[in-house]
């Protein structure tokens, strides 16, 4: 493999990323002494930090590989979400989809981090399914960024905050297989079973075992090969892509299966991981259809992040390197 090369070909690969889009804030400080108002600490703040997060941080980590990347999904008519635009158009990623409505709140991640250790989190969200008009909005945005530009691969982000409700991820799965799109979804257990007929089915092993009420202690390959067929009986999809925390990757597509080791890395924070695993394995697949390679990158991606704090976009140049070292 010339990985030189497959990294090039991924600036000509249109990525669209329709989801639950955040912002992620981080107040960072020092921690000295406990309030005498209460018992909590006194965190002496220092700086803010804004960044992208859930399905925005997605869309960070394709076009930090190099994909032309539009993200479609609905914010508040607010601070955060002008924020929130702005981040995302400093990164060159396409926000002309995005609508603003003033039924919901951006949502807003507040995490208080003292010596590289979260504190606290605020969380500020609307939750609720859309309603019936701004899913229309919604899919006529789609439609015509479909017509416009059709993308080469489609990543559903659902992290239950009621963008991706059932009609959205029907009608958005029935317009890829008329338009020859590859899917891929990151799943929640709100939706869990609704992504009927994607090409890249990825929970991880948690999202898994309550998504099918599955009572499992071991996990090897006879277990996961069983989920795979279980979650097939359900969906009817192509792949399965199983994160496995610190025991690597698992994947099936037909009859190729393997369990992938993670590698070992020094672990600072496995916020975002996810994000990034689904990012490099949707961009590989959509740029070479070979499923055991974007397991492999992901694989190493998702490990790369796991060393910077907070949510981080994957470093091209970085996972570039890691790969002709591990994957030669």
């Amino acid at each position: 493999m010339n990985f030189g090369q497959l990294f090039s070909k991924f600036n000509s690969i249109k990525v669209t990323i329709v989801g639950d889009v955040m912002l992620d804030t981080y107040w960072w400080g020092n921690v000295d002494r406990i309030s005498p108002e209460a018992p909590v600490p006194v965190v002496a703040l220092k700086k803010k930090e804004l960044r992208v997060g859930g399905a925005a941080n997605v869309a960070l980590n394709t076009v930090s590989m190099g994909a032309q990347t539009t993200i479609i999904s609905v914010i508040g008519n607010d601070e955060d979400g002008k924020d929130l635009l702005r981040l995302l158009n400093e990164n060159h990623i396409n926000t002309g989809h995005i609508l603003t409505s003033d039924k919901r709140v951006t949502t807003n991640k507040t995490r208080v981090m003292s010596r590289n250790q979260q504190m606290m989190r605020l969380d500020a969200e609307i939750t609720s399914d859309l309603d019936r008009e701004t899913e229309d909005r919604l899919l006529a945005n789609v439609k015509e960024h479909f017509k416009k530009e059709q993308p080469d691969i489609l990543i559903f982000e659902d992290y239950n905050k009621g963008i991706l409700t059932e009609r959205v991820i029907t009608e958005l799965i029935s317009l890829c297989k008329e338009h020859h799109v590859v899917t891929s979804v990151d799943p929640k257990k709100k939706n869990f079973l609704a992504f009927k007929g994607v090409t890249i089915f990825k929970p991880n092993l948690k999202e898994v075992k309550e998504g099918l009420n599955l009572l499992i202690d071991h996990v090897g390959m006879d277990t996961l090969q069983e989920i795979h067929k279980a979650l097939q009986e359900h969906l009817h999809h192509q792949v399965s892509l199983i994160t496995l925390s610190e025991k690597g990757v698992f994947y099936q597509d037909g009859d190729k299966v393997k369990i992938i080791p993670t590698h070992i890395r020094n672990i600072a924070d496995v916020s975002g991981a996810g994000d990034t695993v689904i990012s490099v394995a949707s961009l590989v697949y959509a740029t070479t259809r070979d499923m055991h390679l974007a397991a492999e990158m992901a694989n190493i991606a998702g490990g790369l992040v796991c060393e910077e704090v907070g949510t981080a976009a994957i470093n091209k140049e970085k996972l570039l390197h890691e790969c002709e070292l591990l994957l030669r």
